[in-house]
């Protein structure tokens, strides 16, 4: 997977601006549970442990951004836009208690034949 199948909105940006001030440098994990399956999870670097099959989608900001093989193969087609919008964050993801959260939204992109 190329390394530019990840972007993020101005929002996005905004509020990982805010955290990297807070929490110094971040990465994100896609999150595959049931539950924040469109939320990213954002960690202080050398808090999250990847797996062999994660798969780093690109960067946002200064920021990786990492995914598991899987959902990586899942979504070969798709590009991901990090958003920011109201709400909280996922529990263990520094945008929790912020009153803003990260949110995944997709495009399909053109099916090599």
């Amino acid at each position: 997977m190329t390394a530019d199948k990840v972007s993020a909105t101005p929002a996005a940006l905004a509020l990982l601006a805010e955290i990297v001030a807070d929490h110094g440098p971040v990465m994100f994990h896609q999150s595959g549970g049931c539950c924040d399956g469109s939320s990213p999870m954002c960690y202080p670097v050398g808090e999250f442990i990847l797996g062999d099959h994660d798969v780093r989608l690109g960067r946002i900001g200064e920021a990786d951004f990492w995914i598991s093989g899987s959902q990586a193969e899942a979504w070969k087609n798709t590009d991901l836009i990090i958003d920011a919008i109201p709400g909280r964050g996922g529990m263990f993801s520094l945008d929790n208690g912020r009153e803003q959260r990260f949110l995944t939204r997709s495009t399909v992109c053109a099916v090599p034949e």
